[in-house]
C-alpha cells in the first residue's frame, strides 16, 4: 500500500526549496557585485593579451630603454674624460680663476679709498631760477666717481657694500638710487680697493668729479673722501642674466 505525504511536509519542502533558490540568487548577485567593484567598472580581462604577455612587453621596453641610456652615459663619459684632458681647458680655467676678483666673482681686501655723497639740506638756500633737482646726487653723480675709481685701476668697487661688475645697473628713480632693481636712499657710499695714491688721483683729473665738488661747495651738496689701509669688497650676488647686449667695435 502506497504511503501518502502528509500535507504539512509538503508545504515545508516547497518552502526550503524557495529558500535555496533565494540563497543561490543572492550569492550570484553578491559576486557580480563584488566583481564590479573590483574592476571598477571595466573588464578584468582587457583585449590585446593576457596579463603576462603585457608585462613582458613592458619588460622589453624598460630594458631597451635602459640599455639606450647606458650607452649615452657611455659617450657622455667618454666626451668629458676627453675634455677634461685637454691642455687648452687647464689653461683656460686657470685664466677664469685669475680673472674672478676683476669680475666680481670673488671678493678682494686690500687698500683703498671710501667716497660719501649725500643730497644738499632741505633748508639751503635754493637761489632764484635753479631747478632744486640739482641739488640732490643723481645716478650721473655716482656713475662720474665710478668711472673715475675704474680709470685709477680699482681693483673692486661697491655701492653701499653691493659688488659692482660690468653689467651692473645704476638708475636714479626719484630721490632715491636702484641699484640692481633695489632702490637707496642717500648717503651713498662707494668703497673702491686699489693703490689710494693712483685712486684720488684719478678723482682729481676727472672733470665730472670736479664739476660735482664745485656743487657741493656752492650748494651745500655732502661730499667726503677717506682713505683705508683695509676696504672689504665683498663678491658679487646679484643676476647674471643678460636681457640686452650689443657687440662694441
Amino acid at each position: 500500500m502506497a504511503e501518502h505525504e502528509e500535507p504539512g511536509s509538503a508545504r515545508r519542502s516547497r518552502k526550503g526549496w524557495h529558500l535555496a533558490v533565494l540563497a543561490v540568487s543572492v550569492a550570484c548577485g553578491f559576486f557580480f557585485v563584488s566583481a564590479n567593484v573590483s574592476s571598477a567598472g571595466l573588464d578584468l580581462r582587457p583585449a590585446g593579451g593576457d596579463i603576462s604577455t603585457v608585462l613582458s612587453d613592458r619588460a622589453r621596453a624598460v630594458e631597451q630603454r635602459q640599455q639606450r641610456a647606458a650607452e649615452l652615459q657611455e659617450d657622455i663619459d667618454e666626451l668629458t674624460q676627453q675634455v677634461s684632458s685637454t691642455r687648452d681647458l687647464d689653461e683656460a680655467r686657470a685664466h677664469v680663476h685669475e680673472l674672478e676678483p676683476r669680475s666680481g666673482f670673488s671678493p678682494v681686501v686690500g687698500p683703498g679709498v671710501q667716497i660719501t655723497l649725500s643730497d644738499a639740506p632741505r633748508d639751503v638756500e635754493v637761489p632764484d631760477g635753479l631747478d632744486p633737482n640739482f641739488l640732490v646726487v643723481h645716478q650721473q653723480d655716482i656713475q662720474a666717481f665710478v668711472n673715475a675709481l675704474w680709470a685709477g685701476g680699482a681693483e673692486a668697487i661697491t655701492l653701499q657694500g653691493q659688488r659692482l661688475i660690468s653689467t651692473t645697473g645704476i638708475k636714479c628713480v626719484g630721490n632715491t638710487v636702484v641699484l640692481d632693481g633695489v632702490p637707496y636712499s642717500p648717503p651713498y657710499v662707494i668703497e673702491a680697493v686699489g693703490d689710494p695714491w693712483e685712486l684720488t688721483g684719478a678723482l682729481d683729473d676727472s672733470a665730472e668729479v670736479a664739476t660735482y665738488r664745485d656743487w657741493a661747495d656752492r650748494y651745500e651738496l655732502g661730499y667726503e673722501r677717506k682713505v683705508f689701509r683695509e676696504v672689504n669688497a665683498p663678491a658679487y650676488q646679484g643676476s647674471l642674466n643678460l636681457q640686452h647686449a650689443e657687440v662694441l667695435n
